[in-house]
This record gives C-alpha cells, structure tokens and sequence, in this order.
C-alpha cells in the first residue's frame, strides 16, 4: 500500500485519489463488497465531525484578513521601527509573519502574501537574496504550527485530543521557533550587514513618530484583538474551536469593512477561495480515512509495529527514527498526506514507549514545519517561486531556508529535553 502511495505521487496523480484509489484496491483484494460498507461508514463518520467546521471557518477567516490589508500597514510601520537594526526589515518580515499566523494558519496565504509585501522592499535595500527568500519562507510557514491553525484541527479530529489542548501546546513552540528565526536573522546581520543593512538615519527621520505610532496602533491593536478573542475563547473555555473560528470569520468581515476594503468582489472570491480549500482538504480527510480503514483492518500497524521492534531501537532510538522519518517524507508528501499515513503507525508506537499524547503531536507539529521547506517539494518554496522578483532564483530560496531548517531541528530538540513547554500551558488553562 504505500509502495502504491509514492507511486501514484510520483507519477503526479492527486494525493486524495491515490489514498482513495488504494483503498478500494485492497479493500476488495481484503473483503471483496463488504469493503464498501466500510468506506460508506469511514467516511460518514469523518464528515460527522463537528470539529471539523471550524476549517472552511478559519479558511474564510484567512481569506478576509488578506483583503483587509492589515499585513501592509504594520509590516511598513513595524519597517519604520526596526529598520536602524541590521537586518531590521527581515526582522520586520518575522514578526509580521508571526502575527499574521496567529491570525490566519494558512501558509499559502502567508507565503505569497509577505513574499509580494516585503520581497521587493528586501532587495531595494540590498538584502541578500538568500537572506529575503529563507526569512519569507520561514516565516510565511509559521502559520501552519501557530494557532488556529488548520493542521492542528485535523490532527485534533483523527486523535480525539480537544483542539484547545493542541492549541495551547502549539503556543509555545510556535513562539520559541520565531523567536529562533528572530535572533538567527539579528545574528548572521551583525556578523555580515552584506546579508541586511540597516535603514539609513536620514530616512528613519523621515517619517515622524508620531505617524509611526498611529500607523502601528492602527494596524497592530484591531488583529490583537481578533487573536485575543479567538484564542482566548478557546483557552478559557467560554467557546468550542469551532464557534471561535465562527466569531474570528464574522470580525475578520467587520475587520474588512471598517478599513474601507469590503466589495461583493471580496466577499465573492473570499467564498470561492474557501471553498476550493476546504473541498481539497475534506477530500484528502475522506479517502486518507478508507486508506486507513484498510491498512488497520489488513493487521498493517501490527506488521509495522512488530518490524520497528525487532530493530532494537528502545524507546529514544525509535522516537529518533519517527523524526526522520517524518523529516524524510516532507521533502515528498504534503502535511495532510504525512499526518494521515503516519497517526496509524507511529500513534501505537507513542502510546507503547509511554509518550505523552499531546506532547507528541505537538512534536510532529513541529517537525511538519520543515516539510514547508524542505526541496524538492516544499509548498512554501513553490509558492514564494511563484512570486519571485527578477533575477531571483530557485536555488535562492534553497539556500535560504537551510539555516531555519536548521532552527526546527534545534527546536524539536530542545522540547524533547523540556516537555514542559508544551504541557505548562494546557496545563493552567484548558480544562
């Protein structure tokens, strides 16, 4: 089966008709017709997820705040405060980034938005390109482990966990990982400003603080407020996911109209965005589901399981073996197709070595940032070369994102020594 799996990948077949097509494959090679009862029951019982329609919210959520502009205004003021840093445009692009992950969790969105946002500011101001390219990408891909992130609602959907738990376990390392990017951009400037030259004082005195202030108070408190309410709805319990993510569509829309931005154009292209989206996503859920309703009903995790622990690994040995191996398919796979091929293997092995549930999925979370980056088939690479300026290349952008490929390493090492930053939040907050 998932011999079949690269296959059908490789020879560019859609990732939802693959595991569909497999399925039925061997589910009549297993049960003949009475695998269909089963296909009809898998995927009645995915679509009856309630959780699950905090998704197209979320995406609709995403779709307004891009229109809003919200990203311009603060990445040019926050631009106007950093700027005499070295590297401050690309710290700029950071945390611009981070915020707009905290309100979105689509990286397309994020990737393309602060690709054509900062790209052209970065190399005007003789930004390295392998700088501009690495600090986009990265940043741009933050939105997929920040919440309300969407990979985060799937990942609570197919383990039972409460999506507020995942979601305040995210918090933490989302933070940590920016604040790497952070300080490795403010870094590698000091120590070569060839790599991000600060803005010069003459044009920092330029603009007056006070335009400065307004432009950031504008622009930074009306999302505050909007992550605050969604997120802390979640937190404190007052609201499910997904009456948060119904609240955070219906002010991302107040948002859009209080800035002046709101057409029946917007609103027509916010839904048909959202719902090309959301169609990909629950096609891929659907028939990942039969796929997985065949390999557990075949003895497959037994197969798999039995062959890890004839290695010898122990429990450390085999914990290392998942991260590579989840390193490994996101240079191939998309994150959906990974978490939905690997929940039925490496779940049963988590739970045999005694790993706390949400502390693993929290470090898979983490460690799916890379898949965003990693060549030769990171989205988020593919989405920025979609954009790129002239005389900016492919290889650029593979250069760049090595040293935050690096971070994520780094990252998921340092929650593997400290569990507590993923468990100290849960653990005050969501009952």
């Amino acid at each position: 089966m998932f011999v079949g799996v690269f296959v059908g990948i490789f020879t560019g077949h859609y990732i939802a008709f693959v595991l569909g097509g497999l399925a039925v494959i061997f589910g009549f090679v297993g049960w003949g017709t009475d695998s269909w009862g089963m296909f009809a029951n898998r995927i009645y019982g995915a679509m009856d997820d309630y959780v699950l329609v905090a998704i197209p919210l979320f995406l609709f959520m995403a779709q307004f705040l891009e229109r809003s502009g919200v990203t311009d205004d603060l990445f040019e003021a926050l631009r106007y405060i950093m700027g005499p840093i070295p590297g401050g445009i690309a710290l700029t692009v950071v945390v611009v980034s981070a915020i707009f992950a905290a309100c979105t969790g689509i990286v397309g969105a994020s990737v393309v938005s602060m690709g054509l946002l900062a790209m052209p500011v970065l190399l005007k101001y003789k930004y390295s390109k392998e700088m501009s390219c690495g600090v986009v990408a990265a940043g741009g891909s933050l939105g997929i482990l920040i919440p309300p992130s969407i990979m985060l609602v799937v990942m609570a959907s197919q383990t039972g966990i409460s999506v507020g738990k995942l979601y305040a376990g995210a918090m933490m390392p989302g933070i940590l990982l920016a604040f790497g990017y952070f300080c490795w951009v403010l870094y590698a400037c000091i120590k070569d400003p060839t790599k991000g030259p600060p803005m010069t004082k003459a044009e920092r005195q330029a603009v007056p603080n006070s335009k400065i202030f307004f432009m950031t108070m504008k622009s930074l408190v009306p999302p505050a407020f909007l992550i605050i309410g969604v997120l802390g709805s979640i937190f404190t319990g007052w609201a499910t996911a997904t009456e948060a993510a119904a609240i955070g569509a219906f002010f991302a829309a107040i948002l859009v109209i209080a800035y002046g931005k709101f057409t029946w154009k917007c609103l027509y292209e916010a839904s048909v965005l959202t719902l090309k989206a959301t169609g990909m996503v629950f096609a891929i859920l659907m028939c990942a589901s039969c796929f997985t309703g065949v390999f557990l009903g075949l003895g497959g995790v037994d197969i798999v399981t039995d062959f890890i622990n004839s290695l010898g690994l122990g429990k450390w040995g085999t914990y290392v073996m998942m991260m590579i191996v989840l390193l490994i398919l996101g240079c191939l796979l998309d994150w959906i197709a990974i978490l939905l091929i690997c929940f039925p293997v490496f779940l049963p092995l988590a739970a045999q070595f005694g790993f706390d549930k949400l502390w693993f999925l929290v470090i898979i979370a983490v460690n799916l940032q890379a898949s965003f980056l990693t060549p030769p088939f990171g989205y988020a690479l593919f989405y920025l070369g979609g954009i790129l300026p002239k005389g900016v290349e492919m290889i650029h952008i593979y250069k760049g994102v090595v040293p935050f490929i690096i971070i994520i390493c780094i990252v998921i090492a340092i929650i593997t020594a400290f569990p507590k930053i993923v468990l100290w939040l849960p653990s005050m907050i969501v009952s």
